[in-house]
């Protein structure tokens, strides 16, 4: 049953166990806020819109929302929040907030919804509560249930900064990724990235110890090639390595990539369906695949409502785990990550 308010969007959190609101709130890159509303439309939910600004949508029902409404797999919220309210002032805001575990901060500021800056990583089941600042006088707080494969910061930004010496943003897209999703690996880990020129998310890999086969004709950066290596035949055992493969995706061979491919990754400018395509081939061709990490790159967001074509057929190749995500980074792109 729903609580008495005391304002816009407030619930007493002491009053009622489990925590329910009348009201919930996704936060989203701005611009993503038409293409979030269809994809809440196409799931057929039955949330309707109740307030927008940029990056912050609410959403209201006919049934209170709770912790389980949070697990709903938005590609384009990177925060859903059951909604506690609107404040004119921070201390209204944090009060609001008594039974979170750590509390969140996010604005909305140069024309970006950025988290601040915040310790630790919350443990699965942790109460977060996140405070949203969207002018001087007008602060919303929200609450859900720190889970896997949620990303641990303020507003699902990581506020990881690309290095100078990164050759592209590629390295950003999956540093952000790698952190959202929880992402391991080991040294024994070889990847295979399609699209890899000129090297950002090889550089990335290698730092932390990835072997990568990169698949592109173009020409690779200076501080990838030092880790290169000229076949796939004996390749060293003390440090990671790069192989470049130069040639087109579809051109690529079993040869080329050898034994041991772990990860595929793509960075491609095509459609969702050719790098599909090529995602399956690969996996053919390489057996040992558990794991895949693809950005999505989209003409139009409201290509969103594919997402269930993209599942499919990933779940074609034996793709359990599935996971669709707009990361903070992005523009017109997608995470799409899946593990066996």
């Amino acid at each position: 049953m729903p609580l008495a308010g005391r304002g816009p969007h407030f619930q007493s959190l002491h009053a009622v166990n489990p925590i329910e609101s009348e009201y919930l709130f996704a936060l989203c890159n701005p611009g993503s806020e038409k293409a979030l509303k269809q994809e809440a439309e196409s799931m057929s939910l039955g949330w309707r819109l109740s307030y927008q600004r940029r990056g912050f949508v609410s959403f209201k029902s006919d049934t209170p929302f709770s912790f389980d409404a949070l697990t709903t797999d938005l590609a384009l919220a990177r925060r859903l929040c059951l909604s506690l309210g609107k404040s004119t002032t921070l201390e209204q805001a944090t009060h609001r907030l008594s039974a979170a575990s750590r509390i969140h901060h996010a604005r909305f500021f140069d024309r970006k919804l950025q988290g601040l800056p915040s310790v630790g990583r919350p443990k699965p089941g942790d109460l977060i509560g996140t405070i949203v600042e969207l002018a001087p006088d007008e602060f919303w707080s929200g609450i859900h249930r720190h889970t896997p494969l949620l990303s641990p910061d303020p507003a699902g930004d990581s506020g990881i900064e690309m290095p100078a010496e990164s050759p592209s943003r590629a390295w950003l897209k999956l540093e952000e990724a790698i952190r959202f999703f929880d992402l391991e690996f080991t040294s024994k880990d070889i990847a295979v990235e399609v699209g890899c020129a000129p090297g950002g998310v090889v550089l990335a890999l290698l730092n932390r110890g990835v072997s990568v086969v990169g698949v592109d004709p173009a020409k690779m950066a200076e501080i990838v090639l030092a880790s290169a290596i000229p076949n796939r035949q004996h390749p060293p055992t003390d440090r990671p390595w790069f192989f470049h493969s130069r040639k087109p995706a579809a051109l690529a061979s079993k040869r080329d990539l050898g034994h041991g491919i772990t990860w595929f990754m793509s960075d491609m400018n095509q459609s969702p369906e050719v790098v599909l395509t090529e995602c399956a081939r690969f996996c053919r061709m390489c057996p040992d695949i558990r794991g895949i990490l693809i950005t999505l790159k989209l003409t139009d967001l409201l290509q969103i409502t594919d997402k269930n074509h993209w599942f499919a057929a990933l779940s074609n190749i034996g793709f359990k785990s599935i996971r669709l995500q707009q990361l903070a980074v992005h523009h017109k792109e997608l995470a799409l990550y899946a593990h066996r």
